[in-house]
């Protein structure tokens, strides 16, 4: 009897020695779940600080043209060079996504930024699928700074130069094509 009762006393030892090494091994495992899914989410934030609006991948096409204005070049000697319909970027959301993740824009078009006030300006490509011509233009609406056929998806500066109010993009190639220049002016109108 003394033996069984030794031996039961070992097994029961046994036992719980194997139900605690499970235990240990539950709540490592959960631990280690814990700090790689805080570990995710920590490099999940870090990788959007970077900008203020934050966006979900979406397809490029998602994203459609909407005709707010026009805008008209018009050379240094008071001459019509070319006219486009405008997209209006007025606010801080709509001037941070611009045109970023769309795949085409006509030609006759163009986005349109405003800023609040007349300051050195830069802007970049960053998921800016199509390359772009970047007017920036000051508060007497003179062109000050073209940049031409940016290149697409960078992170490159592209400055103003010159203290600027409003940005024109169109696509590459345009002002070229329509003699737009420097010391250029624009008139725009809201629809």
């Amino acid at each position: 009897m003394a033996k069984s009762k030794i031996r039961s006393k070992e097994n029961h030892q046994s036992e719980t020695t194997t139900t605690n090494s499970k235990k240990k091994i539950i709540i490592i495992t959960l631990i280690a779940a814990i700090i790689a899914s805080a570990f995710y989410i920590l490099w999940q934030k870090d990788d959007t600080e970077n900008t203020t609006v934050t966006y979900k991948e979406k397809s490029a096409t998602v994203y459609k043209f909407k005709k707010e204005g026009e805008l008209t070049f018009i050379s240094a000697d008071d001459n019509f060079l070319a006219q486009i319909d405008i997209e209006i970027a007025g606010s801080e959301v709509e001037r941070t996504q611009g045109l970023m993740y769309r795949d085409k824009m006509e030609e006759n078009q163009g986005m349109f930024f405003i800023f609040d006030f007349e300051t050195p300006q830069s802007f970049w490509m960053k998921n800016t699928l199509i390359s772009l011509d970047i007017i920036f233009v000051n508060k007497n609406n003179k062109i000050v700074k073209i940049h031409r056929s940016t290149d697409t998806l960078s992170e490159k500066s592209y400055p103003s130069g010159a203290p600027a109010i409003y940005v024109v993009e169109v696509n590459a190639g345009y002002c070229d094509k329509y003699s737009i220049k420097e010391n250029d002016k624009i008139v725009w109108r809201r629809m």
